[in-house]
């Protein structure tokens, strides 16, 4: 095992648990985001702020590597109060947003909707309710009842994460006893210096969960501008919610839609498929994913949904050989499902995504054979 994958699978446990595996599984969002060896994704290097319409701004959150990357954040003001999609994942970037906010407006930031349970996008909850106390914090009841459970034991588990990589650097190994050269174990030694003094923020804060949840769709007014907050199904987890905008076009979607590689490592692949089938059935021609840059046709959800399809029916036809997943195992049944068609698509020639991809489709058929157990 490389130090690359070895560092990746480490900082993969930085806790964004899944709707119905182990606590500790790897994280989609961390995989994607970090290739210890390798320069970020060229969307991940700096903090970008994209106007979407008069009024509506996105914010693509910078990477240092260091296993703690936001979700994009996006400001929608009316003309009396402020909605804000997702609160990132440090204190410290919720409080540089919220700075830029209050550049653009005067008005309260009265609505913060948390899309899903993952850290990455409710963990700055704190800093948005410090800077405004009279806000209201929505979420899914999925996604209340799994923030409720996992958010405020954060810190601990970030520890093991250090712990983990700090074993690394003491006994000069891989996990699976592999000896680390020097240039891993400078990587090592630099991403354990980035996140000292980030643990140190995150250990001291009180984690805010939602305050207010939905079980189907509604819509709320911020001032002559509407905003519709929907639950199309489930697949990144159980309660993943979705904004939309009907008059600018714009629908944000969490983590049903990451780019240019997605995070399917967990939730609900064959619901996932409709999910995305009622997302591309919205009118939108600006679609704000939960990671990386901006998209403005339907084509790249749509090619989720075929990924995840392809999935799904070559399992299925697989067992129809071998019978039901209940008496078979994931080695074998795994031979044949067959992704591979759709790296191309994915990643192109870029050797990092290409990686990313085939993590991802690794665990995907995984987590696509884990379901079918579940009939």
């Amino acid at each position: 095992m490389s130090l690359r994958t070895s560092t990746r699978k480490l900082l993969g446990r930085v806790f964004m648990p899944f709707a119905r595996n182990s606590i500790f599984a790897i994280s989609a969002a961390v995989l994607l985001r970090l290739f210890a060896v390798a320069p970020p994704l060229p969307a991940q290097t700096q903090r970008n702020v994209t106007r979407l319409a008069d009024g509506v701004y996105e914010i693509e959150h910078a990477d240092s590597g260091d296993g703690f990357a936001s979700g994009n954040t996006t400001v929608i003001i009316g003309e009396r109060q402020v909605f804000v999609v997702d609160s990132g994942f440090l204190p410290s970037v919720a409080r540089e947003d919220i700075a830029q906010i209050r550049t653009w407006t005067d008005k309260p930031v009265s609505f913060l909707l948390n899309t899903h349970f993952h850290n990455d996008h409710n963990f700055g909850n704190r800093a948005y309710m410090d800077a405004f106390p009279a806000l209201t914090i929505i979420a899914h009841v999925e996604t209340k009842k799994d923030m409720d459970m996992f958010g405020p034991g954060s810190a601990s588990r970030e520890d093991k994460t250090t712990a983990s990589l700090q074993r690394m650097l003491d006994t000069g190994k891989t996990p699976d006893g592999k000896p680390l050269g020097a240039e891993d174990t400078a990587e090592v030694k630099s991403i354990l210096a980035r996140r000292a003094p980030i643990m140190e923020e995150i250990r001291k804060v009180q984690f805010q969960s939602a305050t207010l949840t939905f079980e189907h769709n509604f819509s709320v007014d911020v001032g002559n501008r509407e905003i519709q907050v929907k639950f199309l199904g489930k697949g990144n987890t159980a309660g993943d919610a979705v904004v939309y905008l009907p008059k600018e076009k714009i629908v944000i979607t969490g983590d049903l839609v990451v780019y240019p590689v997605p995070y399917i490592y967990d939730g609900y692949p064959v619901e996932w498929i409709q999910t995305i089938e009622n997302l591309a059935a919205l009118d939108s021609d600006t679609i704000v994913p939960g990671h990386g840059t901006i998209l403005h046709d339907k084509s790249y959800i749509l090619l989720i949904r075929d990924l995840l399809k392809s999935a799904v029916d070559q399992m299925n036809a697989k067992l129809q050989q071998t019978g039901p997943a209940m008496f078979q195992t994931l080695e074998g049944v795994k031979s044949g499902v067959d992704l591979t068609p759709f790296r191309q698509r994915f990643a192109g020639s870029d050797k990092d995504r290409g990686a990313a991809f085939d993590d991802m489709t690794t665990n995907l058929t995984k987590v696509v054979f884990e379901q079918a157990t579940l009939r």
